[in-house]
């Protein structure tokens, strides 16, 4: 026994340092680069450090904290229990721990306990004496079965590639979350936005019919022209057409938050329009730095490349020997009654090392797609931070400039009314005709719309900005 442990000891040395001659150096993995500034653009700062003075920053606030309006937060809570995509994605979750736990258990071994029973006949024919007889067999024992000796960390790696896409995947569920909370809340506001402007649309073709009738009833009595009727007549179709249009698309709007609730959404959360205030809770964005920290799809691409380093070290184990033992130990006889006497003690032990010597460059081929597939995770990483670089750069440009559109055209809206007012005055008492007022008539229609779609912008772009953050779940 002691002479065949030496063997097997030194031949496990001489393919160990076989391997050692032909394997790859080591790899160790180091977070890349990122390829983006460490600050904003000094603009983008500026405006940051005015806007946001005493903010909390995305990350530290949980979606509830940044919704304030309790119907969406609502509306919310229905998505995150029902909707199918984020379901889907807790289940690929669910799978991945799963083979995370796979992965571990395998660097234990298999102990199995088994019992059999074997029972033939010989015929005399066959048998040396020439008389038949029976034969029986009956074993019960421990086993081990092809366990392998983790010598040079190819399980180990095996089951750090599989935690690191656990962890990728536990990242994965985390922005699929911020991306439909943030759907539900940019669909909420779409909905708001459209109720709103068919809000606006029913009173401004409640005016235009009053003045249509008043046309039409002094046109009657010989006042006026065929011209200003037509004219008044041609507003009301306008607004009608506005009205329906805006009607679809609410049909649409609800239709698509149903989808992304996974259940109709109850018609007393549904918004009645934008409102007079925020729904939201203002944030800051802090350094670029801060974002590579928080957002989850980033962290989720760097899991994937540690996978990717894990997955070069399992390969490169290839190049070593690999140690497998299949071991046992119990009773055999071939009489039952006698099976667990002490004289039915057996034992067996078969270590084997294998390392092939030809492969045709297989193992060589393998190590370097394991090396492409890293390459490919570093630049997926890049580009997530690029991307993340430039959606935030975009959110925070418009979060000021919007916010600027909104006040600028507050006061247009403003003047328009002040000027409608002023030329329907003048046209009811006789001064002027109705070509002005209907030409600021249309004017103060088109800025309140402006004006809501501007609001609806700006609403938006927190939601985005939120988003982008990598807000909390």
């Amino acid at each position: 026994m002691k002479n065949r442990l030496f063997v097997l000891g030194f031949v496990l040395a001489a393919c160990g340092a076989l391997g050692a001659c032909h394997a790859p150096r080591k790899q160790t993995y180091a977070q890349p680069k990122p390829p983006a500034p460490p600050e904003w653009h000094a603009n983008l700062a500026q405006q940051e450090a005015q806007a946001t003075a005493g903010a909390p920053a995305a990350a530290s606030l949980k979606w509830q904290e940044f919704f304030t309006d309790a119907k969406l937060r609502q509306v919310i809570q229905l998505a995150l229990d029902n909707n199918r995509d984020l379901r889907i994605t807790a289940l690929n979750l669910e799978k991945a721990r799963a083979q995370y736990a796979i992965g571990q258990a395998q660097q234990f071994p298999t102990i199995a306990v088994g019992a059999s029973a074997d029972a033939y006949r010989m015929p005399g024919s066959m048998a040396n004496d020439g008389r038949p007889y029976t034969s029986n067999t009956n074993r019960v024992g421990l086993e081990v079965s092809s366990w392998e000796v983790d010598l040079f960390g190819r399980i180990r790696s095996l089951k750090q590639e599989a935690l690191e896409q656990y962890l990728a995947t536990e990242q994965g569920k985390a922005a699929t979350q911020i991306a439909l909370v943030s759907a539900v809340g940019a669909g909420y506001l779409n909905l708001a936005g459209d109720r709103e402007s068919l809000r606006l649309a029913q009173s401004t073709l409640d005016a235009q019919k009053a003045t249509f009738e008043l046309i039409r009833a002094t046109r009657e009595h010989g006042i006026g022209s065929d011209l200003e009727v037509a004219e008044a007549r041609s507003q009301v179709q306008a607004a009608d057409l506005d009205i329906a249009r805006y009607t679809g698309q609410i049909t649409l709007d609800e239709n698509a938050l149903d989808l992304l609730a996974g259940a109709p959404v109850p018609v007393e959360l549904l918004p009645s329009g934008l409102g007079s205030g925020d729904v939201f809770q203002d944030v800051s964005a802090g350094l670029p730095s801060d974002v590579l920290l928080r957002r989850p799809d980033i962290l989720q691409t760097e899991h994937r490349l540690k996978a990717a380093y894990a997955n070069i070290a399992a390969v490169r184990a290839d190049f070593f020997p690999r140690i497998t033992l299949t071991a046992g130990g119990g009773f055999l006889s071939g009489a039952l009654q006698k099976l667990f006497s002490l004289r039915s003690r057996t034992w067996e032990f078969a270590p084997q090392i294998t390392l092939p010597i030809f492969d045709a460059g297989l193992r060589r081929e393998n190590y370097k797609v394991a090396e492409v597939d890293r390459d490919t995770a570093v630049a997926e990483y890049d580009r997530a931070v690029q991307t993340a670089f430039r959606e935030v750069s975009d959110s925070l440009s418009q979060r000021s400039r919007l916010l600027e559109q909104q006040e600028i055209q507050r006061g247009l809206v403003e003047t328009l009314e002040q000027t409608y007012r002023l030329t329907d005055a003048r046209y009811k008492a006789g001064i002027d005709n109705y070509l002005n007022v209907l030409v600021t008539q249309r004017s103060l229609y088109g800025g309140q719309q402006a004006l809501v779609n501007i609001r609806l912008a700006r609403l938006s772009n927190l939601v985005t900005l939120y988003k982008v953050l990598g807000g909390g779940a």
